[in-house]
């Protein structure tokens, strides 16, 4: 037998839970699952339940979506008992783990939209909180990760909704094995392996249960380590390395006195693992208070939205010292604050009374990035006035002796300010479990020697270690023409962002200058934006020693150079123009809504290229922003720091963080990259040469053709597990290609494939996707596959853009129409979001363009007709549909105002002749479709 199969799978798993403390419960459908139910709450209450009374529980148990059921469980209820009096209800214990019952059971049926059936289901006190989904061994994972999808979808909110009560999902195909929260709005990528405490992966599913699936670890997870994230309204869970660091410091606040650090590299989520270590410290009776310290203002902004996101309300704003003071002395168990206001509260006597009674207190104290300002007397003042303090840091990139800078304390380690490092989870760790990405490092510019001179050969800009070649204008010049013509193809056409860091403020005016005037001359059309910390009492550039004589009076106010404050107040003008904000340098709140916006806008892609010399550089977290290009020289932490920016997570499109060097960094990047991993990171952390892509794509051509030797042999399949292996192999293709499109070497030409034919099979790939979502209500195995379309998607291919399209045909020779036509109906069909529209687009093309001579009216020309075939459209579908038109158009209106799909009883209000009962779901979700279809077609994209 090739593969163990899913049975054989399940009921090893079943036996094994069954041999570590699980229950077996013979569930099969929702009556069995209530009855058992009820039996669980009796014993785990000790108390009986008559039937109008486990009513009355399970009508509050059945109340509200995934994230108000997660409440609900961590809650006690309030019942009225038949005899009048009051019972109070839990439904899991949170301290005491073996008072909870834990059971299993298999293939339990629930029937919603679709019948259902479940593989393993893990039950405390008789709720379904922990869902096993099988593959059998040789499947991807990605498959069961899609049909928990689906079961999300059509069946866990049916009847009781129960299955919503589903903390945690597991997914396996007995060779790996990952866990996830149950967040529907997750991606694949939000999917985790389990480790141990170095961080080596238990990834079969028999290691995996025995270590994970314990009923003590389990509950442990279920009770503490699920994060319910106010803000966005959906649960967390965390990953290993966040539980075990959390646990490390726990251990060491209950057993010792000493301190710790936590070394998390950059973008491994340590907001959410020193949230989660805060909260579950203050629920220790020992521990008198919880204080997070952070450096600098705009990350106490950052980090308190994120606390209050995790947990809303659970941190008060500490506006000044004197509030900071007051949380301090009051019943506040958790406070953020800036290591600046709390030097303030023991350094300023006016608060010292106060002060003074918390000295013997229990104090924790955590620090965010506690490589930064901690290094020095602030620090150690903290540590000698609270008496009866602990000090945890979190860092990503530790003080070591060979990356110590000097203050007035000598050169301090992370090391001898925070003693032992508890938990280590460097970013080679980050990196195999796919956490954060790899980077792409391309350098830029060589420079020759003047003709004549001793060596006529290529010098790297920082062998010549001349400032003022660094900063020639026309240096400067040629980077930002390189920017320019380089940006789209870094940011996939601008789905991502970019940031620039450069050397000095003066460097950064000089460039924001030369983009604008640009811009202004219509080179590009980006959308820059800078923020920098100007100099209070900067050297004055006009005080330079030199007169000219018989100079009259000069005018109020003449002066030949500006203030960096006035340079960017004139670029905040600029901002203002552009996005309608009234921010300025007048005031200290005015600059921090400045900076708060910048950053909002960054991470929604409104801002393309982002201008900085030191801020932003560290502590921003921004999904969206992809590439970082650099002409100013880094080393160690903050070279991997400046790196880290672009090397989060989101999505497939996103598939490296792209650095493009303008000085000779590569020892420096080596050197942090030894420093922070081990010696031989390097191949783990930075992309391989361009050659080994072209290698890596020839070869996944080589499987495609093997399965699909030509584009019409797509059509021959015989069935759909050949359709299966043609979308994986595609797809393989799809990924390499993604990967190597954002290098500068990138060209077909360097590929065993032309692009036209790269093309015609993505259209094929494209039709069966399509195929698979047609199938309503037949059970595809192509419903299991991650089509990826995020490689495919581009947002700047819409109907504007065709329009483009079509003025360049309209205005070409006649010899080269045909084939112009042709590549703009390729596009068409190539691009998911224009693929409805490809045939009016093509009939506009036929009868409509050759009678436009003017390409200035093609716009004009395409809204008429547009316009007439989407009435057409709607008085079409109205007639077969016998919908009322002015219901209809209401109900559209709604859609495209809110982007909530229409229920398929509104859509049942807008027939004239409604149908029968038993009718009335079905018919309701085939006109649902054809209206959906209708607006995808006329208004998506426009």
């Amino acid at each position: 037998m090739a593969h163990q199969p899913e049975q054989i799978l399940e009921d090893n798993l079943v036996a094994q839970l069954n041999g570590i403390g699980y229950e077996i419960a013979p569930i099969r459908n929702e009556a069995d699952l209530l009855s058992n139910l009820k039996k669980q709450l009796e014993r785990f209450n000790k108390v009986q339940l008559s039937e109008t009374e486990f009513k009355r529980v399970l009508n509050h148990l059945n109340k509200g979506n995934t994230f108000k059921r997660a409440k609900i469980l961590r809650d006690r209820v309030t019942i009225d008992r038949d005899n009048g009096e009051k019972l109070y209800l839990g439904f899991i214990d949170a301290y005491d783990w073996s008072k909870n019952g834990f059971q299993v059971t298999q293939q339990v049926s629930i029937e919603g939209k679709y019948k259902n059936r479940y593989d393993v289901t893990l039950l405390v006190n008789g709720l379904p909180l922990v869902q096993i989904e099988l593959k059998r061994r040789g499947l991807e994972m990605k498959e069961a990760f899609n049909q928990i999808n689906r079961y999300q979808r059509h069946s866990y909110g049916a009847s009781e909704g129960l299955f919503l009560y589903v903390q945690i999902f597991v997914i396996s195909n007995g060779i790996n094995t990952k866990y996830l929260a149950n967040n529907k709005r997750q991606s694949f990528k939000q999917t985790f392996y389990w480790t141990d405490t170095n961080n080596k992966r238990i990834h079969r599913l028999e290691d995996f249960a025995a270590a994970f699936l314990k009923p003590a670890h389990l509950s442990k997870m279920l009770t503490q380590y699920i994060v319910l994230n106010e803000g966005l309204k959906i649960l967390m869970v965390l990953r290993p390395y966040q539980y075990y660091a959390t646990e490390a410091i726990l251990k060491q606040v209950k057993e010792t006195n000493k301190n710790g650090y936590i070394w998390h590299t950059t973008g491994s989520g340590k907001t959410l693992t020193s949230f989660k270590a805060s909260q579950i410290l203050t629920a220790l009776p020992q521990v008198h208070k919880v204080v997070f310290v952070v450096d600098r203002k705009d990350l106490d902004y950052q980090t308190m939205k994120e606390f209050n996101s995790f947990s809303k309300g659970s941190v008060d704003g500490t506006d000044n010292t004197k509030k900071l003071v007051e949380q301090l002395t009051d019943d506040t168990k958790l406070i953020v604050t800036t290591i600046q206001k709390l030097n303030n509260t023991i350094e300023k006597k006016r608060y010292l009374s106060q002060m003074e009674r918390l000295q013997d207190k229990r104090m924790i104290f955590i620090f965010d990035e506690c490589h930064r300002s901690q290094f020095g007397q602030t620090h150690l003042r903290i540590k000698s006035f609270f008496k009866n303090s602990q000090l945890f840091g979190f860092t990503g990139t530790p003080i070591f002796a060979k990356n110590a800078i000097k203050n007035e304390l000598g050169k301090r380690t992370t090391s001898e300010l925070f003693e032992e490092c508890l938990h280590k989870y460097v970013i080679t760790d980050a990196i195999k479990d796919e956490n954060v990405l790899k980077f792409s490092i391309e350098y830029v510019g060589k420079y020759r020697e003047k003709e004549g001179s001793k060596n006529e050969i290529d010098i790297e800009v920082e062998e010549i270690d001349t400032k003022e070649l660094l900063d020639s204008p026309q240096r400067l010049e040629k980077i930002v023409d390189y920017i320019i013509a380089n940006h789209d193809r870094k940011t996939h056409k601008r789905q991502f962002t970019a940031m620039f860091c450069v050397a000095s403020i003066d460097t950064l005016i000089q460039y924001y200058d030369l983009f604008k005037a640009k811009k202004e001359a219509g080179k590009h059309d980006l959308t820059i934006a800078t923020i920098f910390s100007y100099g209070a009492n900067e050297k004055d550039g006009d005080a330079d020693g030199f007169y000219t004589y018989g100079e009259v009076a000069e005018e109020k106010n003449a002066y030949k150079t500006a203030h960096s404050r006035e340079k960017l107040d004139a670029f905040i003008v600029d901002y203002n123009q552009e996005f309608g904000t009234p921010y300025s340098t007048k005031d200290s709140k005015l600059f921090y809504n400045y900076y708060k916006d910048i950053s909002l806008r960054v991470k929604n892609k409104e801002i393309d290229l982002l201008l900085v010399v030191n801020m932003f550089l560290t502590g921003f977290d921004s999904p969206r922003l992809n590439t970082l290009f650099v002409d100013k020289n880094l080393k160690y932490h903050g070279l991997i720091q400046a790196y880290s920016r672009t090397n989060r997570i989101v999505g497939d499109k996103k598939s490296q963080g792209n650095i493009v060097v303008f000085r000779n960094l590569k020892k420096a990047t080596d050197d942090a990259i030894a420093l922070f991993s081990d010696k031989n990171a390097k191949d783990i952390i930075i992309m391989q040469p361009y050659e080994n892509y072209v290698e890596k794509f020839n070869a996944a051509l080589e499987h495609l053709k093997d399965i699909v030797p030509t584009i019409d042999s797509v059509h021959d399949l015989p069935s759909e597990d050949e359709e299966l292996e043609f979308v994986k192999a595609f797809r393989e293709l799809m990924r390499v290609k993604n990967t190597m499109s954002t290098l500068a070497d990138f060209s077909f030409e360097d590929l065993d494939m032309t692009e036209q034919e790269f093309e015609d099979y993505k259209t094929q790939y494209l039709d069966i996707y399509q195929k698979s979502k047609r199938q309503k209500e037949k059970v595809s195995i192509l419903d299991d596959v991650d089509f990826e379309l995020e490689l495919i998607h581009r947002d700047e291919v819409n109907v504007a853009y065709i329009l483009r399209l079509l003025a360049e045909l309209s205005r070409s020779r006649e010899k080269d129409k045909k084939k112009k036509q042709q590549a703009i109906m390729d596009l068409l069909t190539g691009e998911i979001q224009l693929r409805s529209k490809k045939e009016l687009i093509e009939k506009f093309i036929l009868k409509n363009l050759p009678n436009i001579s003017d390409t200035n009216d093609i716009p004009t020309a395409f809204e008429e007709f547009w316009d007439i075939e989407r009435r057409q459209a709607f008085a079409e579908l109205c007639e077969t549909e016998h919908l009322h038109p002015n219901k209809l158009q209401a109900l559209i209106d709604n859609y495209l105002f809110t982007h909530r799909v229409p229920l398929v009883d509104a859509v049942v209000k807008t027939m004239e002749v409604r149908p029968k009962l038993l009718q009335r779901r079905t018919v309701g979700e085939r006109v649902l479709e054809r209206v959906l279809e209708f607006v995808e077609r006329f208004f998506r994209g426009i």
